[in-house]
């Protein structure tokens, strides 16, 4: 979602200032253009000739420089921008921005900056934890069009440990995506499942499936971008999801780890009526042992084979599709193998679904496991919509913008 999207990265003079060529790399890697103003303190910590080419624009680090290509520079930036991070926010230049001190390249450029701004912090604890510093902070936070980030915790440049600490340069990425994602799930409570579930065979042994939890990462993040407040239940999966932290905020995405097919079922149908939306990307297990043994199962000598005893699970899509009011939306997925399409529409009516998303195997890129999908939206009224193959990010987006025209 930033291709061709102009940042301008505002870097202010802390020791993090040596993360942000590589902050640079990345949003320009996802196809944006990015151009640089900094205090003349953070180029203490990265030069500007680093900053330059990474970004191939002259960086605007001095209000009255004769090599500025504009001669209110401050002014054409935002005009330019579609928006702005500053990373790393110094106490200082917080305590500037709160109070409208204009008084450098960095500080003059923000006060004209009318778009999206992300505002990442970054500083010593006892800096952090001074009654102005938290001041400045809660004030930027109230601004409309403020993103303000908190501090993380962990290891200091002074050698403390403490809460100071810029947070990592992806999720600065991830947060840009925020401010420039439109809010309409805002209000909303979307419950989310994903991943595989893991069903015991013995204390060693289980019956699972392929799913890496890819898809409903994105979906995740899609809900949680567009100003949801996101339950997100989730089978074993080696990746998760990583979302910033706001400054005063708690945080819109809870996420509930869990193994089995029956602990999925538990926690989601036990969540299902606080939610507005519920988006069945999980691959629940369909059957589980019988009986799981106490002790690791042991081959014998000469044994040839072993029946396993398999009962169902709770179907969670048909349990919620009983339970649905008419405010809430309900989505299922169907992966099949054969008679795709028969099959997905027979589970969007028979467990009362207003949305089917269609998976098939026979799709190359398409699946378990890689970071691209194709997909088929059945929805209750009839229609459908092919989606072409394209990253799962993208595929989360499409599957969204038509839950919120459901």
């Amino acid at each position: 979602m930033l291709k061709g999207k102009h940042i301008v990265v505002g870097i202010s003079g802390g020791i993090a200032a040596y993360k942000i060529p590589e902050l640079i790399r990345l949003l320009r890697k996802e196809g944006a253009e990015v151009k640089v103003t900094t205090t003349k303190n953070a180029l203490e910590f990265v030069t500007e000739l680093t900053l330059q080419t990474l970004s191939g624009y002259k960086v605007y680090s001095d209000v009255f420089a004769a090599i500025n290509e504009h001669s209110t520079e401050h002014i054409s930036l935002p005009d330019w921008a579609d928006a702005m991070i500053i990373a790393p926010a110094t106490a200082n230049v917080l305590g500037k921005m709160a109070n409208g001190i204009a008084d450098d390249a960095l500080t003059t450029t923000f006060c004209a900056m009318r778009k999206p701004v992300v505002i990442a912090p970054a500083m010593n604890d006892k800096m952090y934890a001074c009654p102005a510093t938290q001041e400045a902070m809660r004030r930027l936070s109230e601004w409309d069009n403020v993103t303000m980030l908190d501090c993380a915790e962990g290891e200091l440049a002074c050698g403390t440990t403490g809460k100071g600490r810029m947070q990592e340069v992806d999720v600065l990425v991830e947060a840009v995506r925020y401010a420039l994602s439109d809010k309409d799930l805002a209000g909303q409570r979307v419950l989310i499942t994903s991943g595989p579930t893991q069903e015991a065979i013995d204390p060693v042994r289980y019956l699972t499936n392929r799913s890496s939890g890819k898809q409903g990462n994105a979906l995740a993040i899609s809900c949680w971008r567009r100003g949801a407040e996101v339950l997100f239940v989730t089978g074993p999966s080696a990746i998760e999801p990583r979302f910033p932290l706001f400054f005063g905020q708690a945080q819109k995405v809870r996420k509930v780890s869990v193994t089995s097919a029956a602990e999925m079922a538990q926690q989601t149908m036990h969540s299902f009526a606080d939610c507005d939306v519920a988006i069945l990307c999980a691959a629940v297990a369909d059957f589980t042992p019988a009986e799981v043994a106490a002790e690791k199962i042991k081959k014998q000598v000469g044994q040839k084979e072993m029946t396993l005893t398999l009962t169902t699970t709770t179907d969670i899509a048909a349990a919620l599709g009983e339970a649905k009011r008419d405010d809430q939306k309900l989505v299922g997925f169907a992966l099949e193998t054969c008679e795709a399409e028969k099959h997905a529409l027979c589970k969007l009516k028979s467990k009362r679904l207003d949305l089917i998303v269609l998976n098939s195997l026979q799709d190359k890129g398409a699946g378990f496991g890689v970071d691209t999908n194709k997909v088929t939206l059945l929805f209750a009224n009839g229609t459908k919509k092919d989606v072409p193959l394209q990253s799962k990010e993208d595929i989360a987006d499409s599957i969204v913008d038509s839950i919120i025209l459901l």
